[in-house]
């Protein structure tokens, strides 16, 4: 993600899978929220200083550097309540005025960044038609509002709605900006990203590394800008079997964003997530503790407990702790991730199923077999209700299912399971499940 642009665009993509379905835990995408009111504010000042400034005008300015200053400072609440103060002023300029659409967009942003995905979402929708109606379907702040919509699409698994608008707005900036400006990559990387929640490593590779060269030529190799690329670079390398690659180039994102950021930032945090996510698919589950440790440190602290940033690290700290024989502490984590979860998106989310099938698994292996069983019912209900087709996480879910009932010794409804899970899979394109993400950064 570029800092100082009036836009929103991913900083960091879904976490490395874990060996096996039993340990895949569906996450979101890594978000981290830009400092786009400086530019907002500046390019506003010269607007008020060319022309009396009314008192309305006075409070609204005041209001967004008062948002500025809290959210320099990771005070969101506050932050929060100045820009909806400066919403409302913004609400009384005239029809037109491009103060509004930057106030709703900013308001957006943080909302995005505080897990209040719905509103988030209405705020960018409003910010869309108006920037549409004033300045045209074809203008760049345009192109940053379709961003922000697709990311809290795609955070809620709706690719298909996100899909159409990321490649608008790669479309929007190619043709104003050039193929070879830094908003084009900012595109390019979300882009890729999409194609990364979907599973698409090859895609999601190819899109990174255009990126990537882009950034790099316009800032250097250890400038923060490059820091989010070079880490979804891990991420899929990962993904794609390519251990060393993905570990220098997650290395590489951490050493970049600990120099510019400090070590205490939640952009840090989501690159520490991440390798975490990396040493858990090596089977190097005590380093990776002790890296999801300290991100979830960091993430509670500038985020909150209840963040969806919080529930992806618990998830992974799971499965360290599970592969270290700690049972006890992986429910306790997997169950504080799902409580987060159901708040942040509500209890049909499909992050909401990842979690309650990874349970079941857990609570299998542990005996727990009605315990296991609540869990996948309620899974595969959220599933058959949410993904509106058939899809290979409920086959997966099925077969998981249909597994516990044959320790369960109920064997025609196990046949019933798997026979339907078989159907579903007939009827659908291959998944490559090794490579698939577990998926929304």
């Amino acid at each position: 993600m570029t800092r100082g642009r009036d836009t929103l665009d991913s900083g960091t993509v879904s976490k490395l899978p874990t060996p096996g379905r039993g340990a895949r835990i569906l996450n979101a995408s890594r978000m981290t929220l830009p400092k786009s009111f400086c530019l907002t504010l500046s390019a506003l000042s010269l607007l008020l200083a060319a022309s009396v400034a009314s008192a309305q005008d006075i409070e609204w300015a005041d209001a967004m550097k008062a948002a500025e200053r809290a959210l320099n400072e990771s005070r969101y609440d506050e932050a929060e309540q100045s820009l909806r103060t400066a919403l409302r002023y913004a609400e009384k300029f005239k029809a037109g005025d491009r103060r509004l659409d930057r106030t709703f967009s900013a308001l957006a942003t943080l909302l995005y960044s505080r897990g209040n995905y719905a509103e988030a979402e209405r705020a960018y929708l409003d910010a869309v038609k108006m920037l549409e109606k004033t300045l045209g379907p074809e203008h760049l702040r345009v192109a940053n509002s379709l961003t922000g919509l697709a990311v809290i699409y795609q955070m809620q698994g709706k690719f298909r709605e996100a899909e159409p608008l990321f490649e608008r707005a790669l479309a929007i900036r190619e043709r104003v900006l050039g193929p070879d400006h830094p908003d084009v990559a900012n595109s390019l990387n979300n882009v890729g990203t999409l194609y990364n929640s979907e599973g698409k490593s090859a895609e999601a590779e190819r899109a990174y590394t255009r990126a990537l060269a882009i950034l790099e030529k316009v800032y250097g190799p250890s400038n923060l800008d490059v820091a989010g690329t070079v880490n979804n670079l891990g991420v899929v390398y990962g993904a794609e079997g390519k251990p060393n690659e993905a570990e220098r180039f997650l290395k590489r994102a951490l050493r970049i964003r600990e120099a510019a950021l400090g070590p205490k930032h939640a952009d840090v945090a989501a690159t520490l997530d991440n390798l975490g996510a990396f040493y858990n698919s090596q089977g190097r589950s005590e380093e990776a503790e002790t890296v999801l440790t300290r991100a979830l440190t960091i993430q509670e602290r500038v985020r909150g407990p209840e963040h969806a940033d919080v529930a992806i690290t618990l998830g992974h700290l799971a499965v360290a702790y599970e592969a270290q024989g700690r049972p006890a502490e992986a429910e306790a984590a997997l169950q504080r991730s799902l409580v987060v979860w159901e708040k942040v998106l509500g209890s049909d989310d499909v992050r909401v199923a990842g979690t309650l099938g990874t349970l079941a698994k857990l609570y299998s292996a542990e005996g727990k077999h009605a315990d296991a069983e609540a869990a996948l019912k309620r899974s595969v209900a959220i599933r058959e209700r949410g993904a509106g087709s058939p899809s290979h996480d409920l086959a997966g879910d099925l077969e998981t299912y249909a597994g516990l009932l044959r320790k369960m010794h109920r064997d025609s409804e196990a046949v019933a399971l798997e026979a339907r899970a078989a159907a579903i899979r007939a009827e659908l394109p291959a998944a490559n499940l090794s490579k698939r993400t577990s998926a929304p950064r």
